[in-house]
């Protein structure tokens, strides 16, 4: 009998919609909850298939995985997961690169027009009863049109927000690995440039790339303080492709105008027990005078992109089991020698 674990069961529940389709594909998962990888080996050790939303796989967990064939996440990121042990064990790690990539664009799209327009402070001054001096502090607002928007990393949620800029009236520059690929630039309207280029020039940098070992901390005390003074960083992506140290020093000197940012590195918004969080961003919130947007790590939000998402993963999981391949762009390690052959 085929075993199948689906985790974080209780920080991101079972919905009817996810529960009709594995009742689509005839499984019954078992439903787990477990952090530490102790709690974690005594359940998937004898997996043959998992799927997973935010537990961490580290190596000894993946080394423990005697029967699995694959891991499929359901999300895009995988840097949660130790990808190279698994595929040298021959396990097939899957993910669902595109089910957010609207929205993403969309929560990208109104973080830079809150810090544009400075809602936050625009609303504590309508809540304070301040209205004189908050009218007085929208004359210092920028009009959007004729400004540059700098995309970091040039997937299909960084298209999509170079679009979404095309009534805007703005600049679109993008930088990507592999400068070559210019006709996707020309199709959105951007101009591919180095990175050095997009902070000096850009009024709004927005992150758009994984978490890995070479983009870890990209974006350090040197490269934010390239960035144009007064631009603005918006970060939907991954929170360690920035130093959130330095980031807060830019903000409170002034280098920076303004940061929308809704993934961190130094808080973790799936941890078992929800309290606020003492980090230094979230205390720059009391600063008035900081034009600063926050947000747990929602940007993929929505009712549609959950359906894509559960579908998506149970979809990957039930091809691999079946003995297929799911579609290229749903396999993260394609060169792993799978444990069994897949068509």
């Amino acid at each position: 009998m085929t075993n199948i674990l689906r985790l974080n069961a209780t920080l991101f529940p079972v919905n009817d919609f996810e529960a009709g389709v594995w009742r689509e594909h005839g499984i019954v998962p078992q439903l787990v909850e477990a952090a530490a990888p102790e709690a974690l080996i005594e359940h998937v050790a004898d997996c043959d298939g998992l799927v997973v939303v935010s537990a961490s796989l580290p190596t000894r967990v993946v080394e423990s995985m005697r029967k699995c064939r694959v891991i499929s996440r359901r999300g895009a990121g995988t840097d949660k997961i130790d990808v190279a042990t698994a595929t040298r064990m021959g396990i097939v790690v899957t993910n669902v690169p595109d089910f957010c990539v609207e929205e993403q664009a969309d929560h990208s799209m109104a973080m830079l027009l809150m810090l544009l327009r400075h809602m936050p402070r625009m609303q504590r001054g309508l809540v304070r009863g301040d209205f004189a001096r908050t009218r007085q502090a929208s004359e210092r607002n920028q009009r959007i049109t004729g400004r540059t928007l700098g995309l970091v990393g040039f997937g299909l949620s960084a298209k999509a927000l170079a679009r979404r800029t095309r009534g805007f009236g703005l600049r679109v520059l993008a930088t990507r690995r592999d400068m070559r690929q210019t006709a996707e630039a020309d199709a959105v309207g951007a101009t591919l440039v180095d990175l050095d280029t997009l902070l000096h020039e850009s009024d709004f940098v927005s992150l758009h790339l994984p978490l890995g070992a070479e983009s870890h901390h990209l974006l350090n005390e040197a490269r934010l303080r390239a960035m144009k003074p007064g631009a603005f960083l918006i970060n939907t992506s991954r929170g360690a492709l920035v130093d959130e140290a330095a980031l807060v020093r830019a903000l409170q000197d002034g280098h920076l105008g303004g940061a929308g940012i809704d993934t961190f590195e130094g808080i973790n918004v799936f941890a078992e027990g929800e309290t606020p969080p003492n980090h230094p961003l979230v205390k720059l919130l009391d600063d008035e005078s900081i034009n600063l947007v926050l947000t747990p790590h929602v940007a993929a939000g929505s009712m549609q992109a959950m359906e894509d998402v559960s579908r998506g993963a149970i979809e990957n999981l039930v091809d691999i089991l079946n003995g297929r391949w799911p579609c290229p762009d749903r396999i993260v390690n394609a060169g792993v020698l799978p444990r069994w052959p897949l068509q």
